[in-house]
């Protein structure tokens, strides 16, 4: 059984920092390309910061300087670190896994989200 679960998420103050963690079980973590998304209320998923198996990175223009993604292959585990946050970075923060197979066959899995809050 696949599972994905992040935790880290809070309440901080404009300006301060949080990190996220995503710890991933039941498939093989290190082949997957993997990605952080935040959905804000009435608002759609959006993709903060993605990185491969190959450890490239990439990030949403609106994050950059700011967010690192990293991850620790041995511990089955992403992260996002989030610096200088700013009360539009507040949503639920969702960490995704995916892969497609030499056949085609893609697989995503997604986790339960955690929430970021950002207020003085």
């Amino acid at each position: 059984q696949v599972q994905l679960v992040e935790s880290g998420g809070g309440l901080v103050q404009p300006g301060g920092s949080l990190r996220l963690s995503c710890a991933v079980s039941g498939l093989t973590f290190s082949i997957y390309d993997m990605a952080w998304y935040r959905q804000a209320p009435g608002k759609q998923r959006e993709l903060v910061a993605g990185i491969t198996s190959d450890d490239l990175t990439n990030y949403a223009d609106h994050v950059k300087g700011r967010f690192t993604i990293s991850r620790d292959n041995a511990k089955n585990t992403m992260y996002l670190q989030m610096s200088s946050l700013k009360p539009e970075d507040a949503a639920v923060y969702y960490c995704n896994a995916h892969y497609t197979a030499a056949s085609g066959l893609a697989y995503n899995y997604w986790g339960q989200g955690t929430q970021v809050t950002v207020s003085s």
